[in-house]
């Protein structure tokens, strides 16, 4: 009686919520038969494995499990389990079973037949058992030799990471020997998307967040690489959000109202997501004694159900209070403003309507400050551009955020043409 062969492998990487995983088996083309290795089964054995293979043909599961069982004991051999472990391999592959076929890729590989032609292709795929049975020594192995093998470097790199990561654990990531795993695991990482990329294949946007969420929790520099990797591949907001706050990290001694116009942009995109961003937002605003957005981020929190009434309470009762006041001031700013020499006086009114939601007077003002002496270039055309996003005019907007070069605000209006540019193709 002829055998069964074992199928040819591959391996699809996935990505789920926040971890990577292996993917269940797939359809398999089958291996040529010139490519399977000459086996001399014990005789005790033949009847017990052609059983298993008769009711295998008939695409029966639970009867080949049953015959498999049986036959387990009369594989005594390296042939005999090579033999045995292909057909589980064939099993596993028509029930679908993920952790079966790395259990028999693995045993097959531990006989020493497997072809070298299949040698990578086996080591990976039992590299994602090992990988879902937390075995990363074994894992790491694998993937390395499947690496080593020249197969599939994409998926190959990617284990070796998985393995890396799984071998740091969860906690105490900033510290040895924990912290060169993760960056070890960064760089394998790395190699993995550079070489699916290099093959046309779509990475998923989740995996740069993966690779930040290692990199923040191990305190690596490589965090900043990974969040411009996120949002180039993806400029949503949620990406702009990452890119943001490490952003802030790098540069603590930030001011207060630089601080205030990379919020506003996180504000703009949707990247605003839990109470202390909102809250922040809100400070920030006040800091700046524009009343009217302190009291606009706020209401917006509480809209979306991510601030209680109690939430920035404080700032929201003082800002209140003094909205009707700065309101009646804004005529006789705007006065001083048209006869002020320095760009002060325009350039503070203009941010005052601009928290108010007036952002024809705003622009109109923010465009006369910068006739003024003085004038802080930078901040003015950055306040411009937030007024003409919000008024509607993105093109006008990319124009005004074009001036800003140089320091936090370069950098803040960099993304905001970036996301723009995102949303116009969108």
């Amino acid at each position: 009686m002829r055998f069964v062969s074992p199928v040819a492998l591959g391996l699809v990487m996935a990505m789920a919520g926040v971890s990577l995983g292996a993917a269940a088996p797939a359809a398999f083309a089958k291996e040529k038969a010139a490519q399977a290795p000459k086996l001399k089964l014990s005789p005790a054995f033949v009847p017990q494995i052609m059983k298993v293979q008769e009711v295998l043909n008939k695409k029966d599961v639970e009867g080949t499990k049953a015959a498999l069982a049986a036959a387990e004991p009369f594989a005594t051999t390296n042939d005999d389990k090579y033999q045995y472990y292909a057909l589980m391999l064939n099993l596993s592959i028509l029930a679908n079973d993920a952790a079966m076929q790395g259990r028999a890729v693995g045993a097959m590989l531990d006989t020493g037949l497997v072809p070298a032609g299949q040698q990578g292709q086996f080591n990976l795929v039992a590299a994602s058992g090992d990988l879902d049975a937390k075995k990363y020594d074994s894992a790491l192995a694998r993937a390395q030799k499947a690496l080593a093998a020249g197969w599939n470097p994409g998926g190959s790199n990617v284990a070796i990471a998985q393995a890396l990561w799984g071998k740091a654990g969860t906690k105490g990531l900033s510290s040895e020997p924990a912290r060169s795993l993760v960056a070890q695991g960064l760089t394998a990482f790395r190699a993995g998307i550079d070489a699916m990329k290099a093959k046309g294949e779509a990475i998923p946007s989740q995996w740069y967040q993966v690779a930040v969420g290692k990199a923040e929790a191990a305190g690596l520099p490589e965090i900043n690489d990974w969040a411009q990797l996120g949002f180039q591949a993806d400029p949503s907001g949620e990406n702009l959000r990452t890119v943001l706050r490490v952003l802030q990290r790098r540069n603590p001694n930030m001011s207060n109202r630089e601080n205030l116009d990379l919020l506003r942009l996180m504000s703009a995109s949707g990247g605003l997501a839990v109470k202390y961003d909102y809250t922040e937002y809100a400070e920030m605003a006040f800091k700046a004694g524009i009343f009217g957005e302190v009291k606009a981020a706020i209401d917006a929190g509480r809209a979306k159900g991510v601030l209680t009434a109690a939430d920035g309470s404080d700032l929201y009762s003082v800002a209140a209070q003094k909205i009707t006041a700065d309101r009646a001031s804004l005529a006789s700013g705007e006065a001083d403003a048209a006869r002020s020499a320095t760009s002060v006086a325009a350039s503070a009114t203009g941010d005052a309507y601009l928290g108010y939601g007036n952002y024809a007077k705003a622009i109109s003002l923010y465009k006369l400050a910068l006739t003024k002496k003085g004038v802080d270039a930078n901040e003015v055309n950055t306040h411009m551009g937030v007024a003409l996003f919000r008024s509607g005019d993105m093109a006008g907007a990319s124009a005004a955020f074009a001036q800003v070069t140089g320091g936090i605000r370069g950098e803040v209006a960099k993304y905001w043409m970036a996301w723009l540019k995102g949303k116009a193709a969108a």
